[in-house]
């Protein structure tokens, strides 16, 4: 067995696992990361990267055909096979090469295979080939592992070999039909997109479209998926689901319909990549999402650090923020607390310090690239009451803004923002419309900034743009 020692060792070489390294790098340690499937991990292969590039070329088209002049310059459909290799391009053609030298140059020392947690400090890496490496890091272990699509327990769904968000990420084909189980941003961003590439599409939300968001945002998106020929379907759930020898995907529904398909995505919640990574070797239950206190460390039931702090966690893995931006955020909060903890220098722990996550209790930010999209940081307004806030909610037709209008003929949209009246500072926003994606971070620096509504008012929105929809919805407060 080779033996090899590390500052710090990370299991997962994905966005998050690449950036807590690289601060740890920059801040004067040696760090080695473990990988068992491609550097880059999701986000970079089956997620963020792919997917959008499955949306985009479709939301261009679109775009298009609403601007009179360019509206009469589209003579053809959407080139499928073009999106593809333009989809593959952006996947890197599902190889890491580039990823791999980017940790070289970045002094990143990788070992591929399967990591797990051996007892303090130690990890053993398991090689494709069998062999076996022992790392040994001096001062912390960090589990950046990701999450999985969650299969549900529906009779025959797995002996029907279901698409997940990877496999709808990476197909080689467009199916004729395609299911979807799920009405998350995963089964809204794949309907979508495999309505824009030609599927006949059939969405069987139980929940809804878009639950976790204010409801005229599913709505909206709900109406746009129904005028592109979707058939969505709330409230309906699969009880059973075959796999005919032709290939078919057949589901019996619980209110006692059918639905027939090429193919079947399962988009219904994400599950903690920890079940091979030896948390039981250190009393921890394997398959668990993993608890972290501020400054990333793994805590046990109690709230105490797991043995004298050494282990951390970053991104999915911990459930607090399941985004690739919020996961890499945590990635450089811990990275650096781990410096700072490994030379003895101050750990800045309070509320917004360096050191801690503070963005993920309130202030995450989060695109949907549905038609439309949806846009959206901090709290929803059901979401504030629960929180026990003093709100006021205010809304704004994005359509009756001046620069929706000169952006596209027919904008429809619509915007809320969510104001905490005790202090009068904006605690949430969400936008859903054409592009709106571009107007969120305004709407992020005012909630992490707590900027006071009487502040924002000098905060003059150029015109005529979309942005326009700040003074709107400031006007609509003051008159309220």
């Amino acid at each position: 067995m080779a033996n090899a020692t590390y500052d710090v060792v990370v299991i997962g070489a994905g966005p998050v696992g690449e950036n807590v390294a690289d601060r740890v790098v920059r801040g004067g340690l040696t760090a080695a990361v473990v990988e068992r499937e491609l550097v880059g991990g999701e986000c970079s292969y089956w997620a963020c990267m792919p997917t959008k590039a499955l949306l985009r070329s479709a939301t261009a088209l679109r775009a298009a055909r609403q601007v009179p002049g360019a509206r009469e310059a589209v003579t053809g459909e959407l080139d499928v096979a073009a999106v593809l290799r333009r989809r593959d391009s952006f996947a890197s053609d599902w190889t890491d090469d580039g990823q791999v030298s980017w940790l070289a140059s970045a002094g990143i020392t990788l070992y591929r295979g399967q990591g797990r947690v051996g007892a303090d400090r130690l990890v053993e890496v398991t090689r494709a080939d069998g062999a076996t490496i022992s790392l040994t890091a001096r001062h912390a272990v960090v589990v950046a592992t990701g999450s999985s699509a969650l299969v549900p327990d529906i009779a025959g769904l797995r002996e029907a070999v279901p698409w997940t968000g990877r496999e709808a990420a990476a197909a080689s084909e467009v199916p004729g039909r395609l299911a979807i189980i799920g009405g998350g941003v995963v089964a809204a961003e794949m309907a979508t997109a495999y309505a824009g590439l030609g599927s006949a599409v059939t969405v069987l939300a139980r929940d809804g479209v878009l639950p976790q968001a204010e409801p005229f945002a599913g709505a909206l998106v709900t109406e746009s998926l129904r005028a592109a020929g979707v058939s969505v379907r709330p409230g309906v759930e699969a009880a059973s689901v075959t796999r005919a020898g032709d290939g078919t995907v057949h589901l019996t529904l619980t209110d006692g319909g059918t639905v027939e398909a090429d193919e079947l995505l399962v988009a219904v919640g994400r599950t903690p990549n920890t079940q091979d990574i030896g948390l039981d070797t250190i009393g921890l239950k394997p398959g668990a999402w993993l608890t972290v206190d501020d400054t990333l460390r793994v805590v046990g039931e109690g709230g105490t650090p797991v043995g004298d702090g050494w282990l951390y966690a970053a991104g999915d893995v911990n459930r607090r923020a399941l985004l690739t931006h919020q996961g890499k955020y945590q990635a450089r909060a811990a990275g650096d607390v781990i410096v700072a903890r490994a030379k003895g220098a101050a750990v800045d722990d309070g509320r917004w310090g360096r050191h801690v996550a503070t963005a993920d209790e309130r202030a995450v930010p989060q695109v949907v690239f549905t038609d439309p999209e949806v846009a959206s940081v901090g709290l929803t307004a059901a979401a504030a009451e629960a929180a026990g806030l003093r709100i006021r909610v205010v809304d704004q037709d994005l359509a009756a803004v001046t620069g929706s209008a000169l952006h596209a003929d027919g904008y429809t949209g619509h915007a809320r923002m969510v104001v905490d009246e005790d202090r009068r500072v904006l605690v949430g926003c969400t936008l859903a419309g054409p592009d709106v994606a571009e107007l969120l971070h305004a709407a992020t620096i005012a909630v992490v900034g707590e900027v006071p509504l009487d502040r924002l008012w000098h905060a003059v929105p150029a015109f005529p743009t979309v942005s326009e929809v700040w003074l709107r919805l400031l006007e609509a407060y003051g008159r309220s």
